[in-house]
């Protein structure tokens, strides 16, 4: 067993791969999670149950956040049997894994400070199945020492974790590599619908992307749903529309940009927020 001892709050379909993954490497892991239902897979497996958020901080020395946004994060650490409601620990290091604002990791590392703890904004490039075999990729802001703590952990979850400045520089980058993964779905099922408005089939199509230049990882990822209209949700595409608007508040004003972002939300609008964000497709064939 090593000797550091892992918490993680917030389970789901990208935090419980995460946290197995942990766990299978040795480290003594205790979660949380609201619904604890969430929690029997991992304490099945061998992990431990915090009755509290303030148990979980209390009983670790790196704890993992990884929740759905901003007012959820914050109500972690701030509620009155929150994260920082116990006594002052220092030495203890706080990890945020969520895709939230800038300037509320900003937020989040100055109130660690109070406590006299540490923090870093660790969001996740990748989905489940990289999630599921280690291999996302890990963009971290903070102290330099904070990360260098971190990174035999990190280096569990994620094929690259990258140091990329002060709080708030690994969420910055999140919004920007999901604004680049916003362009090319929204792309892709543009040129598949208008290859099949002029008699070219999606399987043909999909095959001169994919064995060209224009093919890339996402678009590789995708084609198996986009041939089989069907849009299991790796991504939601609710979580798109929040990471755009995101974006937007944090200075995103490019000429994609405004287009981009009225699109998802049409079609989240459209019914299709808890699909994958390919299901944009399905939202513009039928409007």
């Amino acid at each position: 067993m090593k000797k550091l001892k892992i918490g993680w709050a917030g389970l789901g379909n990208m935090g419980t791969p995460m946290a197995f993954n942990i766990l299978n490497s040795g480290y003594e892991l205790t979660v949380f999670n609201r619904s604890k239902d969430k929690e029997q897979e991992l304490i099945a497996a061998g992990a431990r149950s915090a009755k509290t958020l303030q148990d979980l901080a209390s009983h670790c020395d790196v704890v993992f956040t990884m929740l759905s946004d901003d007012v959820a994060v914050k109500s972690v650490y701030n509620e009155t049997d929150g994260l920082l409601s116990g006594g002052s620990e220092p030495g203890k290091l706080f990890i945020d894994m969520s895709t939230v604002a800038p300037e509320t990791s900003r937020y989040l590392s100055a109130l660690c400070r109070t406590k006299q703890v540490s923090f870093l904004d660790a969001p996740v490039s990748g989905s489940v199945q990289p999630a599921r075999e280690g291999k996302l990729i890990i963009l971290v802001g903070g102290e330099a020492q904070d990360f260098e703590k971190a990174k035999p952990i990190l280096d569990v979850l994620g094929k690259l974790a990258l140091y990329l400045g002060s709080e708030g520089a690994g969420s910055s980058a999140k919004l920007a590599i999901n604004y680049l993964l916003g362009i090319n779905i929204q792309a892709l099922a543009e040129t598949v619908l208008f290859a099949e408005q002029n008699g070219i089939s999606k399987e043909n199509m999909l095959t001169i992307i994919n064995e060209g230049a224009c093919g890339n990882g996402i678009i590789k990822l995708k084609i198996p749903s986009v041939l089989a209209d069907s849009f299991p949700s790796a991504f939601a595409l609710k979580y798109i529309v929040k990471d755009l608007k995101l974006a937007k508040e944090a200075g995103l004003n490019s000429p994609l940009s405004a287009p981009l972002l009225n699109t998802f939300e049409a079609a989240a609008a459209d019914g299709l927020g808890e699909e994958d964000l390919m299901a944009v497709i399905k939202y513009l064939r039928r409007s």
